[in-house]
């Protein structure tokens, strides 16, 4: 298939069958400019359901869930829900007015971690970890600080100088990894257990959220740029293993050493949401047209689409079903999974989304 082709978008059946979210960022990122009714979708969203389960569990301190990294339940760690970074990241997808409290609320705390106050607080869910290994504290503080910065350039905060310089530090980190070695021999041996070697720094997917969000970082850093996309497209290594933080092991779930899509030679992929995730991260930073997988799978799902732009699978039973973490502040948009067409909205929309920063003429059904 073409992918230089136009791209037909299917406005009326978005709006029809999308949901708030999904007709106010049809409206935003997709429309032609001029359409009328964004107030009014605006003020919807904050009594939107997906969007009032999220408000109603914040504390006045900003925080979601009690933990600040937690992005899935976890008995081990203590987490029984999404955290604050998870959480204000959703609430960007699903159209929540930048003016809006709760994101007022979280703001204040996502600066303050990103600043250097070093109160024991701030290590959130972490703290008893870090009171006993001063080694971990510094890391926590850094994965803290990287978490916070890809959520307020993803909420518009690029031009402010805390979020550049930060931006920068990580960026720096990245490119540092990409040069070296340990780009390619990762993993060190602690004992009988696989780990991360301790100096490598590779992307997560925090890191490359915040590339793909600041554009004007994206041409300051042109060649860690590219190298950023040609190593988020090759293959990963198989080799299981973990994250040492003094003496206790993490869970890598959010690091990436390569190619996180995972695809058969057809474009048929294990997990649809996490690969349209990193589908739309590398369009973002100029790369989905050099990432043999990304374009064998949109060369399926845009061959699946019918005349009017509409994602219509032959065997669509269900709505397609993340399995990754990464993916919970990206999908689902739409409420209604139950539906024909609500199990299709979704991945409408991202093709369509995908089509535009990929530079596809639009035409609109």
């Amino acid at each position: 298939m073409d992918l230089t082709a136009p791209h037909r978008v299917p406005l009326s059946w978005l709006a029809q069958h999308g949901g708030e979210s999904v007709r106010l960022r049809t409206l935003r990122e997709l429309a032609p400019p001029g359409q009328q009714g964004l107030d009014l979708l605006e003020a919807a969203i904050l009594e939107a359901k997906p969007v009032t389960a999220i408000a109603k569990r914040q504390k006045d301190s900003g925080l979601f869930g009690g933990n600040f990294l937690g992005i899935a339940p976890s008995v081990r760690d203590g987490i029984k829900e999404a955290g604050t970074v998870a959480q204000y990241r959703r609430l960007l997808q699903l159209g929540y007015p930048r003016g809006g409290r709760a994101f007022k609320l979280s703001e204040r705390l996502l600066f303050r971690v990103l600043s250097r106050d070093e109160d024991p607080s701030l290590l959130f869910e972490h703290q008893k970890l870090a009171k006993e290994q001063a080694v971990a504290a510094e890391w926590l503080r850094d994965q803290f600080r990287e978490a916070a910065t890809c959520a307020l350039a993803e909420a518009g905060h690029v031009e402010d100088p805390r979020i550049r310089g930060s931006a920068h530090k990580i960026a720096s980190q990245v490119s540092a990894f990409l040069r070296s070695e340990l780009s390619e021999k990762p993993f060190a041996k602690a004992g009988k257990t696989v780990i991360l070697h301790p100096e490598a720094h590779p992307p997560t997917w925090y890191s490359w959220a915040m590339i793909a969000a600041m554009p004007n970082l994206q041409r300051e850093r042109a060649g860690f740029t590219e190298r950023l996309g040609q190593y988020l497209s090759a293959a990963p290594p198989k080799k299981a293993y973990v994250l040492q933080v003094g003496k206790k092991t993490l869970k890598p779930a959010m690091v990436l050493l390569g190619n996180p899509i995972e695809t058969d030679a057809k474009g048929n992929c294990k997990d649809l949401p996490l690969s349209l995730l990193a589908i739309e991260l590398l369009a973002r930073i100029g790369a989905a047209h050099t990432s043999t997988s990304a374009l064998r799978i949109l060369n399926r799902l845009y061959g699946e689409c019918d005349a009017t732009g509409v994602w219509r699978p032959k065997r669509q039973m269900a709505a397609p079903r993340a399995t990754h973490p990464a993916t919970y502040h990206f999908y689902p948009l739409a409420p209604d999974a139950k539906t024909a067409d609500g199990k299709v909205v979704d991945v409408t929309f991202r093709l369509a989304l995908i089509a535009k920063l990929m530079g596809r003429p639009l035409e609109y059904t």
